[in-house]
């Protein structure tokens, strides 16, 4: 049976009480995410995560700090960044800009590194966030150290009144045990971002869809053990509505994505994107890229496509992949059979590659 794409549900909740149209989710990249961005994410229906260790709390006015690491060279790019991260998070800015994005009427969502976490999660909630995102490499219930203290998630979810997300994870054990703790949402994905270095830096990583799936039947034996259902979403990896859809037939629930956005008219730094963890002092797992600008915000995630490469029109995309499999919605999406076939994007494309359209453009 297939599906009028216009009649599927691609509605995104988490909890009782979170709602989204659209289950996409804007990456706390700060060459992506400003709050004049987060505003228009959140006009359309989305979410777009504002990075609290990030330029924009750095800085009163970030736009010259992001024009800056924009506009340098390949050569000094890094030395750059590393300078403008010297600068010390202020507190009163993560209330502000909070503010400023509840202010224009949409969602607000924050991520903090774990190790300011508890600090800041007063400040946001009392600024209005909507969903509190706890963010590393790679995070665990358990952590072991003699040198700072350990962050319990599950004091941290008693202490929130808003949905807490945390990531990145990767593993089925690992994230069971992390849902355990009442988290809300969880992310997937350790190093498949295009901006990201950490799978040569570390040697670490699995691929997303290996990944989703695994963090997916976590979510289920959860649910089978009576737990409350934790939203799982894929993180990055995802460059056209192939790789969206991908990504759900998986088991997301939702999808964070970046660079794609990072080419929207609306994006912080006007074509380019850098990894949260690119200005680390000590090893860096990220690089600055360019994208280019390609599209409007409306254009990458609502439509109308003006391009036949899967670039725009996200929301398009898995309305149709809902239709062509006969889902309803995105939960029985996550049902839909997949097949391993590498040769699926080239099969009977070779005038498409010669001409290097469509297809044949990557």
């Amino acid at each position: 049976m297939t599906l009028n794409p216009d009649e599927v549900d691609i509605t995104f909740s988490m909890g009782d009480h979170f709602n989204l149209p659209l289950p996409f989710w804007g990456s706390a990249m700060d060459g992506v995410v400003d709050v004049d961005f987060a505003i228009a994410m959140g006009r359309l229906g989305g979410v777009a995560v504002l990075n609290l260790d990030g330029v924009h709390t750095r800085y009163e006015d970030s736009a010259p700090v992001i024009r800056k690491i924009a506009e340098a060279d390949r050569s000094t790019v890094n030395a750059v960044l590393r300078e403008a991260y010297k600068e010390p998070v202020k507190p009163h800015l993560i209330s502000e800009r909070i503010k400023a994005i509840k202010a224009a009427g949409v969602t607000c969502a924050v991520s903090t590194v774990p190790a300011r976490a508890e600090e800041r999660a007063d400040v946001a909630q009392k600024a209005g966030a909507d969903v509190y995102v706890v963010q590393g490499t790679v995070l665990t219930a358990r952590h072991s150290s003699r040198s700072y203290h350990q962050l319990s998630f599950e004091d941290l979810v008693r202490a929130c009144e808003i949905p807490v997300v945390v990531g990145n994870c990767v593993h089925y054990e690992t994230a069971l045990e992390l849902m355990e703790t009442g988290i809300a949402g969880i992310l997937v994905g350790v190093g498949p971002g295009a901006a990201c270095t950490t799978r040569g830096v570390l040697g670490v990583g699995v691929p997303q869809v290996t990944a989703t799936a695994d963090v997916a039947a976590a979510r289920d034996e959860h649910m089978r053990r009576g737990g409350m259902r934790v939203a799982v979403i894929t993180d990055g990896g995802m460059r056209i509505g192939a790789d969206v859809c991908k990504a759900f037939a998986s088991g997301a629930d939702a999808v964070m994505i970046g660079t794609p956005l990072a080419g929207s008219e609306e994006s912080a730094s006007k074509g380019f994107n850098w990894g949260m963890a690119t200005p680390d002092p000590n090893l860096p797992r990220g690089t600055r890229i360019q994208v280019g600008t390609k599209a409007t915000l409306r254009e990458i995630l609502l439509g109308p496509a003006r391009v036949d490469d899967g670039t725009q029109n996200f929301a398009g995309a898995l309305r149709s992949a809902l239709g062509v499999c006969g889902a309803h919605d995105i939960a029985e999406f996550q049902h839909v059979e997949m097949v391993i076939a590498p040769s699926i994007v080239s099969e009977g494309k070779v005038f498409q590659q010669a001409q290097h359209v469509g297809m044949g453009k990557s």
